[in-house]
């Protein structure tokens, strides 16, 4: 949430739960009808605080099709939008703040634990991710899927770079707050897992250090769901606009259902190192899509471009099957073609010189509906 000059300002959690329970010009028997709707649906959806008190977390019900996807997003975002203006402030979907913030934090023992254990690392984290969850058969299932998606990640990134500046400097990186989270101890890639039971090893293995709270501080690049029978991809920077998200979420279920096919098969998981991987992730988080990334296959640098259309055709089969095809290679031809959230925050900045007015321009787009003046079209790389 953001004030008209762009500086994050905090929002109450009443504030939240009265704007998750109805939406933005809603009638009383409207509401009622969408909420008996949401109930029966999906009751995961939801509209809460985060870490810190300028954070909002939305999460829209389980969704079957990219067309309702959209919707949700929209859908929510307008009601976080709802809850910001009840305050004098509005919704920006920006990974990092790019005016000078000091971060507040959200009441709660457990938010309290958390600047005491990690220090700087938790008062100056003030980052908004976007976690994709698909459905898998079991574990098992889960844990193959895991192994061959790795090397993919990092090009998801890159694909959603939102976080140019951080506390009123541009960073160098398309998305700083890759760099900013890898400073927990539990994020990052991991080497590949034997099977089901090695991974829950893993992970006990780690909380039996006693540096993490719990298993919500498990901050892989991606992991199994414990609340749900999901993988969980959370490498992506929140996206600026809601269309990329909806082409992240499309190329991430085309992800696990060809790396569900491909252990069904037999074909075996690729072999990279977690070191090359996280070399992979931050040169992602550093250029973007404007430069060369790791390519999954070679482990050599290749333009941006030919490995985002590498890894479209590599689950191509899978988003024809899905009835994403088209949505997802128009929505990935647009991220070549006029950039990310990163390089419209940047060409705002070199127009204005005001990171206020990127703030704005990110107010906009947030909250941009479909058929209006494309204010999210303006950058082009």
């Amino acid at each position: 949430m953001v004030d008209a000059a762009g500086v994050p300002v905090p929002l109450g959690p009443d504030a939240l739960v009265v704007a998750s329970r109805r939406g933005e010009g809603e009638s009383a028997a409207e509401h009622d009808r969408a909420e008996h709707e949401e109930s029966d649906r999906s009751p995961d959806a939801h509209l809460v605080p985060e870490l810190k008190a300028q954070q909002v977390e939305l999460g829209t019900p389980v969704c079957a099709g990219l067309a309702e996807v959209h919707e949700e997003i929209r859908r929510w975002r307008s009601r976080a939008d709802a809850a910001a203006v009840a305050v004098g402030a509005r919704v920006a979907a920006l990974a990092t703040s790019p005016v000078p913030v000091r971060p507040v934090p959200t009441e709660g023992e457990r938010y309290a634990r958390m600047l005491d254990t990690f220090g700087l690392t938790a008062q100056e984290m003030l980052t908004c991710g976007c976690h994709v969850h698909v459905s898998v058969k079991d574990d098992e299932e889960g844990v193959a899927v895991l192994n061959r998606i790795r090397p993919w990640l990092p090009v998801l990134t890159a694909l959603t770079a939102n976080s140019p500046f951080w506390q009123g400097a541009d960073t160098g990186y398309a998305s700083f707050r890759s760099q900013a989270w890898n400073r927990w101890p539990s994020a990052g890639p991991t080497e590949p897992y034997a099977d089901a039971a090695d991974y829950h090893r893993a992970i006990g293995e780690v909380l039996a250090t006693g540096t993490v709270l719990d298993t919500g501080m498990i901050y892989l690049d991606a992991r199994l769901s414990e609340q749900w029978p999901t993988v969980e991809v959370r490498i992506a920077d929140v996206a600026l606009r809601a269309a990329d998200a909806v082409t992240l979420a499309g190329l991430v279920r085309a992800l696990v259902e060809t790396a569900a096919r491909e252990a069904r098969e037999g074909t075996p998981a690729p072999v990279i190192r977690s070191q090359v991987l996280r070399v992979a992730a931050w040169r992602a988080g550093r250029s973007g899509l404007g430069g060369d990334l790791v390519h999954p296959r070679t482990g050599r640098p290749a333009a941006a471009g030919a490995v985002v259309t590498d890894l479209v055709e590599y689950v191509r089969p899978a988003l024809r099957e899905a009835g994403d095809e088209q949505r997802v290679a128009d929505g990935v031809a647009a991220l070549l073609r006029r950039g990310t959230g990163a390089d419209l925050q940047r060409q705002v900045f070199r127009e204005t010189g005001d990171l206020g007015a990127v703030v704005r321009a990110a107010v906009e787009v947030t909250n941009e509906a479909p058929g209006t003046a494309r204010a999210s079209d303006r950058a082009t790389r």
